[in-house]
């Protein structure tokens, strides 16, 4: 008899303690949640996306997934910065926006790389009709590839057939951009 109510007292304490977490998680889960996505640089990136007209949420997301808003990150291929801008790319697009004293290394500057990078998704959303989806897999794959995807038929350019992009790394940046753009919209 003794050991039923033991386990009965177990079970109930048990349940009191998961409807406890379960409150706790209701209260305190965006802040939690903030923790794990955070947003710095806030007044950096909702200026220059305002600049170029695009959601400051989705700009947070593409640093997150890009770089987890490391100033400092570089990529095996050689990216650099917040939004992971190439080499060869910072140097086009500083000559695009007539940016004089550009060197690679300014690319580890917070606001020079979330202005050239938020020029960049811009130019890019611009090219592909303001299709966000096409535009985050140019941003990940290069624009000339997407181009070619889209003319030749590989690729429908629609999120449903994501499946369809031949780089598994971008099929994926792309899903993860946008999931992480919606968790930016509903935390902040």
């Amino acid at each position: 008899m003794r050991s039923q109510s033991t386990r009965l007292n177990v079970y109930w304490n048990l349940l009191i303690y998961v409807v406890i977490i379960v409150i706790l998680l209701a209260v305190l889960g965006p802040p939690l949640w903030r923790i794990v996505y955070p947003w710095p640089y806030r007044e950096v990136i909702e200026r220059y996306a305002e600049a170029n007209g695009l959601d400051p949420y989705l700009v947070a997301a593409v640093i997150r997934v890009e770089s987890s808003f490391r100033t400092h990150a570089t990529s095996p291929k050689g990216a650099r910065g917040l939004m992971q801008i190439m080499p060869a790319t910072g140097e086009w697009i500083a000559s695009e926006v007539h940016l004089a004293d550009f060197h690679v290394d300014r690319l580890f500057e917070v606001e020079l790389n979330i202005k050239m990078g938020t020029w960049y998704l811009r130019h890019l959303t611009e090219q592909f009709g303001r299709d966000v989806e096409v535009a985050l897999a140019a941003y990940n794959g290069g624009r000339g590839n997407v181009k070619n995807w889209l003319e030749q038929g590989i690729w429908s350019g629609h999120l449903s057939d994501i499946e369809q992009v031949p780089f598994r790394e971008t099929r994926n940046y792309v899903t993860r951009v946008l999931r992480t753009y919606a968790i930016y919209r509903e935390l902040y």
